[in-house]
């Protein structure tokens, strides 16, 4: 029972004690949701929320208190001898209290709620857009990495087949078949090998730090970089966010137009006000009092100078000027678009000779390799030929993942 409790124990650890991985289209989506950036997303809704209930306040009943004390210098009198009616007091004394509620506006403050929503559309879909151009950062870097995680395997391979290598020369060296100090070469080489390595951990490590940083995940040198697959689709059509940005860009001039056809419309409010002074509304009562006063007003601006009219031309342009942004957009879209197709097909190209070119190095090295044996040619001249092979092997590696860079940046470009 025991071992059972142990075996389980070990089972449930090992996820955790697992080589970590991760994948292109993960480094994806921990960039758009980790990057300090995203956190606007959250502040716009927020913002926006506040703006909306600002401008709601303007269906509620507007409240205003006023107190004045002022002294006259002199007060209206009645001219009629004998009257017995007392002139006011010089020293006059007023508290108000107002109430105003709009009752009509046509649409104005409903115009300009629709208009905060639209600019929180457009400013969300440009935070998207920001965060999606940093997909082709992302694609560097990843795939830098990878060519360094391939690029050591290769250097593994090499330094276990000199290592095979040094130990058969050794092995030639004391029976007498192979020339004295042919394995310091080797040996120098292995050492050179070592140098190469810490090279390209290092750079590996600079790389995996910086993306560790970009998407906000803890990565180090350990961590497995899965090697994609990119397909590209040459018949789809383009697909970026910028595009959605240029069309809410327009909704929100056209609501904003919208917002300015209501401007002008007579506004109808309703108002009561309630005050204590001295004197009140009765002016020949000289003495403390309450009043009040209700009523309705109407306010119509019926003539701004064209102010309204060219303020709505003024958006007319800025719809053109939206339209001449998406056409400018359109054409270096397509531009990048055929450059990082011509890209691809160089590469492959590249990738068709490569494989030839190894094909023909592997022939020379095998042919070395037994001359070696037979003391016919040196060890420098045997490493001379593995090197050759190795560098080949290593371009052969830098233009698969260099296409694979060029298809994935092609997808970004065109949105897929």
């Amino acid at each position: 029972m025991k071992q059972l409790i142990v075996i389980f124990a070990i089972l449930i650890a090992l996820p955790s004690v697992a080589q970590q991985s991760i994948t292109l289209e993960e480094c994806y989506q921990l960039v758009t949701t980790n990057y300090p950036l995203a956190k606007q997303s959250q502040l716009l809704d927020a913002q926006n929320k506040l703006d909306k209930e600002v401008v709601s306040t303007s269906k509620l009943p507007q409240l205003s208190l006023d107190a004045q004390a002022t002294y006259q210098s002199d007060v209206i009198e009645i001219p009629i001898p004998n009257a017995g009616i007392e002139p006011l007091n010089k020293d006059q004394y007023r508290a108000t209290l107002s109430v105003n509620q709009l009752i009509y506006n046509g649409g104005a403050t409903d115009a300009s709620l629709n208009l905060k929503s639209a600019q929180l559309k457009t400013k969300q879909k440009q935070l998207e857009v920001s965060l999606y151009q940093l997909k082709q950062k992302i694609n560097q870097l990843y795939f830098s990495v990878l060519l360094a995680q391939e690029s050591g395997l290769l250097l593994n391979a090499k330094q276990a087949q000199l290592q095979a290598k040094l130990k058969e020369v050794q092995s030639g060296i004391k029976y007498g078949v192979i020339l004295p100090s042919s394995d310091k070469v080797l040996e120098a080489e292995l050492l050179k090998i070592g140098q190469q390595f810490q090279e390209l951990e290092s750079n590996k490590a600079t790389l995996i730090e910086t993306l560790s940083s970009l998407i906000n995940q803890p990565l180090d040198v350990s961590t497995k970089f899965k090697n994609p697959l990119v397909q590209t689709d040459l018949q789809s059509d383009l697909a970026r966010p910028e595009q959605k940005l240029f069309q809410l860009k327009k909704e929100e001039i056209t609501t904003s137009e919208i917002l300015l056809s209501k401007q002008n419309a007579p506004k109808l409010l309703g108002f009561a006000t309630g005050g204590y002074g001295n004197p009140g509304l009765n002016m020949l009562d000289n003495s403390f009092q309450t009043f009040y006063t209700v009523g309705v007003k109407l306010n119509w601006n019926v003539f701004d100078w064209n102010a309204n009219k060219k303020q709505r031309q003024s958006l007319a342009i800025n719809k053109d000027i939206v339209d001449n942004e998406s056409e400018v957009f359109k054409l270096n879209t397509t531009i990048e678009i055929n450059q990082q197709q011509k890209e691809i097909d160089k590469t492959e190209g590249f990738i068709t000779s490569d494989l030839e070119i190894i094909n023909l190095r592997k022939e020379v090295l095998k042919t070395a390799d037994s001359q070696l044996k037979n003391g016919v040619i040196t060890s420098s001249a045997y490493i001379t030929e593995l090197t050759n092979l190795y560098e080949d092997e290593n371009t052969l590696v830098k233009h698969k993942i260099e296409l694979q860079l060029a298809k994935a940046n092609y997808n970004v470009i065109k949105g897929q």
